[in-house]
């Protein structure tokens, strides 16, 4: 379950730091301080991502332990 739960990790992680981006990118008073606000929030995506990855790769394994 752990090796599945680090795919989804690098996957989710990605996605979700590219959805952070475009937000800070698109919100006139952030991009202004794009410099400071993009770290933080690719830092936080791939941070959120980990709990989702470990519920998502429980649920992938979930039928196959019974």
């Amino acid at each position: 379950m752990l090796k599945v739960a680090i795919v989804i990790w690098i996957i989710g992680g990605a996605t979700l730091a590219g959805m952070l981006v475009i937000a800070v990118l698109a919100v006139p008073s952030l991009s202004e301080q794009a410099m400071q606000w993009i770290p933080r929030a690719v830092a936080g995506g791939f941070v959120l991502a980990m709990p989702i990855s470990f519920l998502v790769a429980r649920k992938i394994a979930g039928p196959s332990l019974r």
